[in-house]
């Protein structure tokens, strides 16, 4: 069975469409299957791109950046088996939804997987410059090798 994870940040063009494209290209490169995607807690953008600041600094390192936002629905638990919130806002809003306690043990920060992490949010980078999305790319690539020992776990 394949291991189904999601990303979730606040309005799914910046933070957690990077999360998706990174751990997707991890993942493969691994020889891992997984179902990776992502959405937001807030419907805002649904149906845009990613941020062009999230694309850029995606293109910069080599990764896929196509996507089309999309708001988190209590009724996705069920298909999950990881949902990882982006900062701690993004638990609160996941952990209200859950509609059971099994769904509650789904939701974790996706800085947990990052065993040096000192602060377990990943900083929102849409109000800044590039060297803020820079900053994510590096807070979400720093757990990278906790969730593919995960997904090598499950």
């Amino acid at each position: 069975m394949t291991y189904r994870i999601t990303f979730v940040c606040t309005g799914n063009i910046c933070r957690s469409p990077m999360a998706e494209h990174v751990l997707r290209r991890h993942l493969a490169d691994e020889g891992l299957d997984a179902e990776v995607d992502s959405s937001g807690t807030d419907g805002w953008h649904v149906g845009d791109p990613a941020d062009r600041r999230t694309v850029r600094t995606l293109a910069r390192h080599g990764y896929t950046s196509a996507h089309s936002a999309r708001q988190f629905s209590a009724e996705w638990f069920a298909h999950y088996d990881l949902i990882l919130a982006l900062d701690e806002g993004h638990l609160r809003a996941l952990r209200a939804m859950a509609p059971s306690a099994a769904a509650l043990e789904k939701v974790r920060l996706l800085r947990s997987f990052d065993p040096y992490a000192d602060d377990l949010n990943v900083p929102d980078p849409y109000y800044g410059g590039d060297a803020g999305f820079e900053e994510c790319l590096a807070l979400i690539e720093a757990a990278v090798p906790g969730l593919i020992d995960q997904v090598r776990k499950a």
